[in-house]
């Protein structure tokens, strides 16, 4: 159902995220400690966007986790960037993360679809090398289908080559806090 809403609003994020969702009581504990999150994010990773979304976060880096035109390799300011959530991500294992890579509009639908699940997985893999289970993470390639920036300009092509976190409760949470609603 998230999936539908998802497309239907042009935006994945917040679909993938509704689609998490258990609502109830047990989405209020739920919501409680995704509010703690990311708070958290917001002090650990000031560069990064933070916005609370249903029972999930959505991250975006403003600067530091974008990618070169036609490149998916991360840079050494992406990979500081990546270090500050990497130590939150760790204090919040019992999460699910899903990376949403995106590119701009130049070059072929097919080539910037490649390229999209090439930049979410270089960000998956360099998580896993951080510690990062790769059972939390999953990969959605999202070519140049969701903008979110200007592809008529330098400055929005380049914003809009990044990967967005998507994090929501995993099934361990999501059980407790079904507990702990239930007390």
């Amino acid at each position: 159902m998230g999936a539908v809403i998802g497309k239907a609003s042009g935006n994945t994020a917040l679909g993938a995220i509704i689609g998490a969702a258990v609502g109830g009581t047990t989405g209020a504990v739920i919501g409680h400690k995704m509010d703690k999150q990311a708070e958290k994010i917001k002090t650990t990773v000031p560069d990064a966007k933070v916005e609370r979304v249903g029972e999930g976060i959505v991250v975006e880096f403003s600067s530091k986790v974008l990618f070169a035109f036609d490149r998916s390799d991360l840079s050494g300011d992406a990979k500081t960037s990546l270090n500050k959530l990497v130590t939150v991500l760790n204090e919040y294992p019992d999460t699910d993360i899903e990376l949403q890579g995106h590119t701009d509009s130049k070059g072929s639908d097919a080539y910037n679809q490649e390229l999209s699940t090439r930049r979410a997985g270089a960000v998956a893999g360099y998580l896993s090398q951080k510690g990062i289970a790769a059972s939390r993470v999953t990969l959605k390639g999202l070519g140049e289908t969701q903008p979110k920036y200007d592809n008529d300009t330098a400055t929005g092509r380049s914003q809009n080559r990044r990967v967005e976190f998507l994090i929501t409760a995993n099934e361990k949470m999501k059980a407790e806090a079904e507990k702990e609603a239930g007390k």
